[in-house]
């Protein structure tokens, strides 16, 4: 065991006026298997790159272990994998490998096939593998589960629960349970490090807010009735005052019966209350500052969901997709009505974008029907964010919605101010995501179609959309590997078959 000590941690990049963290400190147990949460933005992956020394900072980073980063670049990726790993961990017995791989659920044939052959999961799977072959390293694992499926997701999860000594970026809520003892998080006004899952640092957060936001509405009643005794208190001593140094009738006779003494002793005492008085409301004022600074904004969301004069929206019958090298699917049949949001599951590869794309009228190549009512308006959220630039003013333009709604959501969604100014291709990934699933609220549709809409997208935000989708209860087509999201939002699921071909219509509970 070994320590990963942060003292008095202060960065911000070139040219900001706002520190990413601020006289940071904390240390980590280089045998935890420590889970990484925080809202887009907050500064996760720049934590990650201080620790491997990639930018300057102020404050001291000490630790007795090196540092390894996944996801990182295969630089000769027509390369095998076994070529690969003794590059990146040479040494090693191609029978630890295997091992590693076997824990993965990758055969040990992949070893000889070129890496760049690999589908982007078996890209993760192997890396990770190669990296937890090496020793004396702590592994800084950067969102590993955007290219994962359901599957892939369990078999990560249970993989890394039997390592130790790693800091997981993550925002699969199920994902983190599954893997982490400790949960280091970045808050709105600082880092706080807790032992335990995610769901038992969710609740501890809940029950901390809750706490503090019952002390706020104490403490506000307390000023409130402090402030008004005070200014009665106030008035009381100003006119005591008044009366000692002001004409009164007869004031030899007044003042030959000691009444001056009296009425100046009663207005030090008043004036002595009134500033007991404030004293205690300026306690109270302070004790309120240190309250709620690490409750999120948790705004709800709204969403124009059009009615559609059919209950019917659309039905497919026998679709068969085939790019050229068989079929990716075939023969599957299903139909979507209002009200409904059906997800669609299956592994990496089978076809579930597909659906999307050729429900938006791309050109896919397919045989059988796809029927869609008529004048049926759909929103589309793609999983690639990769073309998007410029401004947030111009893409609400180009995309004929209401500005201020736009902005409007994205503020809810945790985007300052200052990030409307930079141009989109500058945003971090979840940022991108954000972007995306804002345009598509600030549309009025019959249909919204969402392609893997939580991908890098934060907890906090993942939990205010499922708020959304269940308040509002829009028509929706979704595919999407976080667990939880499907549990709670999908009413039905259509699930295609690990070979591609089989589909069916599953029960939710078989998720």
């Amino acid at each position: 065991m070994s320590l990963i000590d942060v003292q008095n941690l202060t960065f911000a990049y070139d040219g900001s006026y706002e520190n990413i963290f601020e006289d940071v400190s904390f240390q980590i147990d280089t045998d935890w298997r420590l889970g990484f949460v925080g809202r887009n933005g907050r500064g996760k992956t720049t934590f990650l790159r201080l620790l491997l020394g990639q930018y300057p900072y102020q404050g001291k980073i000490s630790a007795s272990v090196d540092f390894a980063y996944f996801p990182y670049p295969v630089e000769e990726p027509a390369k095998t994998v076994a070529e690969v790993a003794e590059r990146l961990s040479p040494g090693r017995e191609t029978w630890e490998l295997e091992r590693e791989l076997a824990g993965l659920e990758l055969d040990g044939a992949v070893l000889d096939r070129p890496y760049g052959s690999l589908s982007h999961g078996e890209r993760t799977k192997v890396l990770l593998a190669i990296l937890f072959l090496g020793e004396d390293r702590f592994l800084l694992i950067d969102e590993p589960t955007n290219h994962l499926d359901l599957h892939g997701r369990e078999v990560l999860s249970r993989y890394l629960r039997g390592k130790r000594g790693y800091l997981l970026v993550s925002h699969d809520r199920a994902f983190l349970d599954g893997c982490v003892d400790h949960i280091l998080a970045i808050n709105r006004a600082d880092i706080t490090l807790q032992k335990g899952n995610f769901s038992t640092w969710w609740e501890n957060k809940r029950r901390q807010d809750a706490f503090e936001l019952a002390q706020d509405q104490r403490l506000r009643k307390d000023i409130r009735r402090l402030e008004s005794a005070a200014r009665q208190s106030r008035a009381w001593a100003d006119k005591l005052e008044s009366e000692k140094i002001g004409a009164i009738e007869h004031r030899e006779r007044y003042n030959e019966g000691g009444g001056r003494a009296y009425i100046g002793e009663r207005s030090r005492r008043m004036q002595q209350r009134r500033k007991n008085l404030e004293r205690r409301q300026m306690r109270a004022m302070e004790e309120k500052s240190a309250l709620l600074k690490n409750r999120e904004r948790e705004e709800s969301l709204k969403l124009t969901a059009l009615p559609y004069h059919k209950k019917r929206l659309l039905e497919v019958r026998d679709l068969t997709v085939d790019y050229g090298h068989g079929p990716v699917f075939r023969d599957l049949s299903f139909s979507l009505e209002s009200g409904e949001r059906l997800a669609i599951l299956g592994p990496n590869g089978c076809g579930k974008s597909s659906i999307l794309k050729l429900l938006c009228g791309e050109e896919i190549p397919h045989t059988g029907r796809v029927d869609l009512g008529s004048q049926l308006t759909v929103s589309y959220v793609s999983q690639d964010t990769s073309a998007l630039s410029g401004s947030l003013w111009d893409l609400a333009e180009r995309a004929g919605i209401d500005r201020s709604l736009f902005l409007t959501i994205l503020r809810k969604l945790d985007f300052s101010r200052s990030q409307f100014e930079k141009d989109i291709a500058d945003f971090s990934s979840g940022q991108k995501k954000k972007v995306l699933l804002a345009r598509s609220l600030s549309e009025r549709a019959h249909l919204f179609l969402w392609d893997e809409p939580m991908n890098f997208i934060d907890v906090l935000s993942r939990i205010q959309i499922e708020e959304l989708l269940v308040e509002y209860r829009p028509t929706m087509i979704f595919v999407e590997h976080d667990r939880r999201f499907c549990e709670r939002i999908a009413t039905r699921t259509l699930r295609l078959g690990g070979d591609g071909i089989r589909s069916g219509i599953l029960p939710q509970s078989v998720l």
